[in-house]
């Protein structure tokens, strides 16, 4: 018989304990203050990023680019082969609309650039924001069903 294996979590579950007392913050209150922190540290640059690129018109240059390139291939190769009549491109409104969903992509791509700041930054501000906002809240909860 061979002898009993750790579980493959246990390295990580006494790194984590350790942090938990060091730090003086019950575990749990510790992991839920890192997951708000890490989805906080995701949204807020998603909608500072998206409004950014939205003020500076990156969308719409990315995509009015785009579209240049794409009219003048398709105008090439359809006057070298009679192939398709040639109309006008995107309206402004289609090249707004085409414009947000640009200016979303930009911003996604940096908070997903963003992402070992986005941890590091979670993990340092985990403990103060487990003592300061998870744990108060915990006790009032669970305080009516204390005696």
């Amino acid at each position: 018989m061979s002898s009993p294996t750790p579980h493959r979590f246990a390295a990580y579950k006494s790194a984590l304990q350790a942090i938990s007392t060091r730090t003086g913050t019950p575990l749990p209150s510790l992991v839920l203050s890192f997951a708000v922190l890490h989805e906080i540290t995701a949204i807020a640059p998603l909608i500072g990023g998206f409004y950014t690129a939205r003020a500076l018109g990156i969308g719409e240059r990315v995509v009015s680019y785009v579209a240049d390139r794409g009219e003048q291939k398709a105008e090439r190769i359809g006057r070298r082969y009679e192939l398709f009549g040639y109309e006008k491109g995107l309206t402004t409104e289609r090249l707004n609309i085409a414009g947000d969903i640009a200016n979303f992509v930009v911003a996604y791509g940096a908070t997903k650039a963003l992402l070992p700041v986005r941890v590091g930054l979670s993990l340092y501000l985990s403990p103060a924001f487990s003592r300061r906002v998870v744990e108060p809240i915990r006790k009032v909860l669970i305080s009516p069903f204390r005696r």
